[in-house]
């Protein structure tokens, strides 16, 4: 099996050698690893070429998390097309002969890994990924919807596989889209009778102390996705699944010593939720306002062009 690592990079000075240095140690080789970079202002491409990968350029105004990934696979050749972020790196020498593990079941079509959370995350991010990515691997598939609700569509691009084949048979990742992407292509291959694994031994170091303005432009970005593909909400609502996880963490907080991040939890709470309803009306925001709500700003330019086209 041909697998085909795809790297979406900006600026990823900091992290691309060992990235690449860890993946071309894995157990099973990839066949291929392309680097597909946002005009960096740093060595990140000369890094990347240096080590061997293949690298495309795209304009960074024209970034969008769909279409750039989409760009990256028609260029390669792989039976398996996975993908990783510039920041998550690979837990060990098995990750992607993990990885690829489901696909030995050929209803599987694509696969998603285990996110753990880095030395200094703090106690909210780590349970954040805790109720995300638990120890036990898991099977979804369409007669999941009505026990899982939305989250039989959880996936994530941070590390993730999918056979080349089903990647085009399903039309590859919406674009454009601020974020989310993952997500999508998840609930289409799932809709379509496919079955999507949860990897959990595929393992990557990954986390972000986000502040309350990150989270806020972020949820912003999701709810904005949503509404974009609003079709989705037909199964479940997204709140549904935003509310355990408050619940999760509520349960956890009420014990001695963590109570002091109580104001913290109730301050997030609240600005997740903010930021993903004004995300589903960001249709009927000004322009100049749903860039000062985004974590990826220059996208609502691309949007504006695209529309007006």
């Amino acid at each position: 099996m041909r697998i085909s690592v795809i790297i979406p990079t900006l600026n990823a000075e900091p992290y691309i050698k060992r990235l690449i240095e860890r993946l071309k140690k894995q157990t099973v080789k990839p066949y291929e690893i392309i680097v597909v970079d946002s005009t960096s202002d740093d060595q990140t491409a000369d890094i990347a070429r240096t080590l061997g990968a293949t690298v495309l350029s795209v304009d960074r105004r024209s970034f969008d998390h769909g279409g750039t990934r989409n760009y990256a696979a028609s260029h390669a050749t792989g039976d398996v097309f996975t993908f990783i972020t510039q920041d998550a790196i690979p837990a060990n020498e098995q990750y992607l002969q993990n990885m690829i593990q489901p696909f030995e079941d050929t209803d599987v079509v694509a696969a998603y890994g285990r996110q753990v959370s880095v030395a200094d995350t703090n106690v909210l991010e780590r349970m954040n990924k805790e109720f995300n990515y638990p120890p036990d691997p898991m099977r979804k598939s369409l007669a999941d919807v009505k026990r899982l609700g939305i989250k039989t569509f959880f996936f994530t691009n941070v590390c993730s596989a999918i056979r080349s084949a089903t990647f085009h048979k399903v039309g590859g990742f919406p674009s454009p889209i601020v974020v989310s992407e993952d997500m999508i292509i998840a609930a289409k291959c799932i809709l379509a009778g496919y079955t999507v694994a949860y990897a959990a031994d595929a393992q990557v170091y990954h986390s972000h102390n986000y502040t309350l303005k990150q989270t806020f432009t972020r949820y912003f970005d999701i709810g904005g996705s949503i509404r974009m593909n609003k079709w989705i909400l037909e199964y479940t609502p997204a709140e549904g699944e935003g509310a355990r996880l408050m619940k999760t963490q509520l349960s956890r907080l009420i014990k001695p010593r963590m109570w002091r991040w109580l104001p913290r939890w109730v301050a997030e709470s609240a600005i997740k939720y903010l930021g993903y309803r004004m995300g589903l009306i960001h249709h009927a925001l000004p322009r100049v306002i749903r860039r000062k709500c985004s974590m990826h700003p220059l996208f609502w330019d691309q949007k504006e062009t695209t529309k007006s086209m």
